[in-house]
């Protein structure tokens, strides 16, 4: 073997449990643990000397292959969202200055310079330019990680569930490492519907609420989950009507947590405690919280992140992240989470959007002069991306059409405002919450 990362961070590739032909399943694809650590360290060979590797993160088996051989290699990984347009994707490699691994094997030339000596770089939306790139640790991943075995009696005996992406913190760090950190099976379902989840089998299920809304909308899928242990929810709130009809489907009371790329997990309710619609739970271990004067909520612990690439750190200096959340915590000390400090980041379908980042994408065309996005309620996805634009010479489908082939689709506005004027105050800035009243209404 040639890894470098033989220090227990993914006990189950180090021979720590017995091992299983279906250890991984993604799709139709399986693979044994043992064959996983063959297949990465013939791919660590193939990276050695790089300064980080980008992995296009497709729901694939290639995907965990390039993770795993960049983390026994000692690399930087940086998954790449396989729908990401050439402007997200040439940001992507030029900030982290990470080396594209092909499909074949081979590497690209790096663009940038190389980044610190990090396990993960994952990019997040900003509010007013384009994604930034999170700073994760071995030990921030496998505190977060053992952490969350230990609020959810996570074990080796469960057989854990889900399909989403694997360029976030939910479907890759929980949903791949740690399955390789706690030493249990994983099934990857490739899409996320009712039908896959009810034919998995799992002890164990993730998803984001508008997964679990789609189940509820299936009563014989979510019938099919009863024989599960756990179903966890996080990524956006879930609402309560659709916690109530889980509960009455499949007999559980989701499990409902809260974090940030930026601080993993941090707080979550228990497989053996109380979970009550629209609460995330108390801290995990070696978490700490506080609330700010206007209700802020502040954290601080070893799964925080180490920073953005080339941007300032912005934790405080005696460690606190401020996560820009208004939040509650009752007598009993569970956090609610009220709303965002700001309307600039969006939560659809699981993922956090920032509108400076799908601005930038309208502006960039020709008849678009000015433009503001903001979020509206939506049943499904939990808000819409609405865009007000001020613009001539282009319809509502060229402008959505226009913005999905730059960026993620999943960024795409959907639905488009043509307005003569955007409202601003004195000082020229753009009252959006005004244009969020509008939408809502």
């Amino acid at each position: 073997m040639v890894a470098k990362d033989d220090t227990g961070f993914l006990p189950a590739l180090d021979g720590a449990f017995p091992d299983r032909a279906d250890a991984v399943r993604i799709g139709a694809a399986r693979m044994s643990w043992e064959q996983l650590r063959r297949s990465a360290d013939a791919t660590a060979v193939r990276i050695a000397g790089a300064p980080a590797i980008a992995v296009v993160a497709e729901p694939a088996m290639s995907t965990v292959i390039g993770l795993v051989g960049g983390l026994l290699a000692g690399i930087p990984v940086v998954p790449v969202p396989p729908d990401s347009g050439p402007t997200e994707i040439a940001h992507i490699l030029t900030d982290s200055g990470a080396a594209l691994l092909r499909a074949d094997g081979t590497l690209a030339a790096p663009l940038g310079s190389p980044p610190p000596a990090d396990a993960l770089i994952l990019y997040t939306s900003g509010t007013t330019g384009p994604p930034k790139g999170v700073r994760l640790s071995r030990d921030a991943i496998a505190a977060d990680l053992d952490a969350l075995a230990s609020a959810w009696a996570w074990t080796p005996d469960d057989i854990l569930v889900h399909g989403l992406p694997m360029y976030h913190v939910h479907g890759l760090v929980l949903g791949v490492l740690g399955a390789l950190r706690i030493g249990c099976r994983l099934v990857h379902t490739v899409r996320p519907t009712p039908a896959e989840y009810a034919a998995a089998g799992g002890s164990l299920y993730f998803g984001v609420p508008t997964v679990w809304t789609r189940v509820v909308q299936d009563p014989t899928a979510a019938d099919a989950l009863r024989p599960a242990r756990l179903l966890v929810s996080g990524s956006a709130p879930l609402p309560e009507p659709v916690f109530d009809r889980l509960r009455a489907l499949t007999g559980h009371r989701p499990v409902e947590r809260y974090g940030m790329t930026e601080t993993l997990i941090t707080l979550s309710t228990r497989a053996d405690g109380p979970r009550v619609p629209g609460t995330v739970g108390t801290p995990l271990a070696g978490i700490e919280t506080r609330l700010s004067g206007d209700g802020e909520l502040l954290v601080r612990g070893p799964t925080l992140s180490d920073g953005y690439l080339h941007r300032p750190d912005p934790r405080t200096p005696d460690g606190w992240f401020p996560t820009g959340d208004i939040a509650t915590v009752d007598a009993d000390g569970a956090h609610r989470i009220v709303g965002r400090a700001d309307v600039d980041i969006i939560k659809t379908g699981g993922f956090r959007v920032g509108a400076g980042e799908v601005e930038a994408g309208l502006l960039a065309h020709a008849g678009v002069r000015e433009a503001a996005v903001v979020g509206r309620p939506h049943a499904d996805l939990g808000q819409e991306i609405v865009a007000y634009v001020v613009a001539s010479g282009v319809d509502e489908a060229e402008l959505i059409g226009f913005v999905a082939a730059r960026l993620s689709r999943h960024k795409r506005p959907r639905r488009i405002v043509f307005t003569d004027v955007l409202p601003r105050n004195a000082l020229g800035k753009i009252q959006k919450k005004l244009l969020r009243e509008d939408a809502t209404e």
